[in-house]
């Protein structure tokens, strides 16, 4: 018998999150989802979408369940972090496998924003006689998807600003001398945080001063593995060190003297969901004072560097009216080190 328990349908759900969040950062230009089938109050299927082209979350777990043995689909449930996708694409739509499993029940988190998908499976299934339920744990599940999201609402990627710098909000280094001013932990983190983005945005300036790589370097992750795009953005691209390992990867993306949001646009148009930007002082600046990000994290080591080199700098705001104020703040003690990470407050349309 399906079980219509909200509380057993949020926790198979939360696994539903869990395994999603290990495509984070691989599925672009697709969203990262993940899918678990239950039976008896038992999971006898799960997956995530790994990376585009693959099958999608649903047809996993179906062939997880499958390749356990199991048959008994008329009484089983299928969670889901997105809207089942009604039309084809590279596999076959999500919701085709569904109806050919002949499953009762579909409970899904967050609704696709993909206009060619929008609550059609909502029709299709309940035509069929499968229960739908939507909107449990939309929350952690729109999450997944808020740089897909973003893309298909407005053509431009999630934008995260990312800064580490002393207590006094300064980048300020000694000439010649290491260009860190957090602990070897919280680098760490920042890697981790790279391998969540489609692609990251640096300037001209740093890749001088300081020849960033720009990849993910985990221990359980291999160089061999999906890395971001590297995009420099740059006033004169002939000055730029040409010896630089980023500037001989043909991968990398180099903007001369284009708009930041011309920029994000022609990204989001080439499958990029999440942007990262890690870069000066000036650049930084420049995203906030043109209302582009999204999200911000920052690494503050205890220490007071003073000088001149702001860790966000440009024009800044007119009033506190206009600050960016962030929300939903969470802060993390890494040794010494503070990491808060936040998503900005936007108006409506914004």
């Amino acid at each position: 018998m399906v079980s219509n328990s909200l509380e057993q349908d949020a926790d198979f759900m939360r696994r539903a999150v869990f395994l999603a969040e290990k495509g984070v950062g691989q599925t672009s230009p697709n969203p990262a989802v993940g899918a678990v089938i239950v039976h008896d109050g038992r999971v006898v299927g799960e997956g995530y979408h790994m990376k585009c082209g693959e099958p999608h979350a649903e047809r996993v777990a179906i062939a997880n369940a499958k390749g356990h043995g199991f048959t008994q689909w008329s009484e089983a449930t299928l969670y889901c972090t997105l809207e089942p996708c009604s039309t084809a694409g590279r596999t076959g739509a999500c919701s085709t496998a569904i109806l050919e499993k002949g499953m009762k029940r579909v409970v899904y988190g967050a609704q696709d924003p993909n206009p060619s998908h929008t609550g059609k499976v909502n029709e299709l299934f309940q035509k069929a006689g499968i229960a739908v339920m939507s909107g449990i744990l939309q929350k952690e599940c729109d999450s997944l998807i808020r740089g897909f999201r973003k893309v298909q609402e407005t053509g431009l990627p999630w934008v995260i600003l990312k800064s580490a710098m002393s207590l006094d909000g300064k980048i300020t280094r000694p000439e010649g001398e290491g260009q860190w001013l957090t602990s070897e932990a919280s680098r760490l983190e920042v890697h981790k945080l790279r391998a969540e983005v489609d692609a990251i945005i640096t300037g001209g300036n740093t890749v001088r001063k300081d020849a960033p790589q720009l990849t993910v370097r985990l221990p359980e992750r291999s160089l061999e593995s999906r890395q971001p795009r590297r995009v420099i953005l740059t006033r004169d691209r002939h000055s730029l060190p040409i010896e630089a390992e980023i500037i001989q990867d043909s991968k990398t993306i180099i903007y001369e003297k284009e708009d930041l949001k011309d920029v994000l646009r022609d990204l989001g148009s080439q499958g990029v969901n999440t942007v990262l930007i890690e870069a000066g002082g000036e650049l930084l600046g420049a995203f906030c004072d043109d209302k582009l990000v999204d999200e911000v994290v920052m690494f503050y080591a205890p220490l007071l560097t003073g000088g001149e080199a702001v860790g966000v700098g440009g024009v800044g705001v007119k009033s506190l009216d206009d600050v960016m104020k962030l929300k939903q703040v969470h802060y993390t003690q890494i040794g010494d080190d503070i990491k808060m990470r936040g998503t900005v407050e936007k108006e409506r349309g914004e």
